[in-house]
């Protein structure tokens, strides 16, 4: 399990939509816009009820944005669609005509705490802890941050976005509002979202539908909003400041 993978599996109306990459579950450009694509595509699957959104891998769920690619941002034009990348999976999860269910099974930062954010229903084990480390290296998590705050409201999002060094364990996460439930192993975590997963499917699927515009009431203007965010960490990632950070991780 080396190479990154964007993979779906559909079994008993459930697709069990899978992404890794071995750096920690680290996310390029291109692994971002095949998982947007697959989302928008499991939506439209009649075979297809209920969507479960994981990663590869034991102890990461995702540790954000690719460092790989963000040093080698020249120019701010390149930076927006990089910062894009996430912002397009928000929004295909954000309009996908299904539940999606997150199941993370381990860290996850940055862009990844976005992820699990947009997810409908999100369960984790115990240690998946979280963290917003953008504010280190002289951005912010100004495309997440939409996601965040719906889920955990503004002092719980400000309080991980200004304490950037800091993990956040997953029962915190669970007590603000991003995790529903937190269990033991991941084999618990595995059995719970399986039947989660499967007993959705039993309910009216327009009716889940139905539900789902309610759950997104306000966010018709994400478009827009993630994209204008996306050029501000794009702007802020060619300052002086960052450039020097960054240095650091070559």
């Amino acid at each position: 399990m080396s190479d990154p993978y964007v993979k779906i599996d559909i079994e008993n109306e459930v697709a069990y939509i899978e992404f890794f990459h071995p750096a920690h579950n680290s996310l390029p450009g291109d692994v971002l816009a095949k998982l947007a694509q697959t989302i928008t595509d499991a939506g439209t699957n009649d075979a297809i009820k209920v969507i479960v959104l994981k990663s590869g891998g034991d102890r990461t769920f995702c540790a954000g944005a690719s460092f790989k690619e963000l040093i080698n941002i020249n120019d701010a034009a390149t930076g927006k669609v990089f910062f894009s990348g996430f912002a397009n999976v928000i929004n295909a999860m954000r309009k996908c005509p299904k539940f999606i269910i997150g199941r993370i099974q381990g860290k996850t930062v940055g862009g990844g705490v976005g992820l699990a954010a947009a997810t409908d229903y999100c369960m984790a084990s115990k240690f998946a802890a979280i963290k917003l480390s953008e504010l280190n290296i002289g951005i912010g998590p100004f495309v997440v941050g939409p996601a965040i705050e719906r889920k955990m409201g503004l002092s719980a999002m400000s309080q991980i976005a200004i304490d950037a060094n800091t993990f956040y364990p997953a029962e915190w996460a669970k007590q603000k509002g991003l995790f529903t439930q937190v269990y033991e192993s991941t084999e618990e975590l595995d059995e719970a979202v399986k039947t989660t997963a499967e007993h959705l499917c039993t309910y009216n699927t327009e009716a889940m539908l139905e539900m789902k515009k309610v759950f997104w009431t306000g966010t018709d203007n994400w478009d827009a909003l993630l994209a204008e965010r996306a050029a501000t960490s794009g702007k802020l990632v060619l300052s002086d400041f960052t450039k020097e950070k960054l240095k650091g991780f070559k």
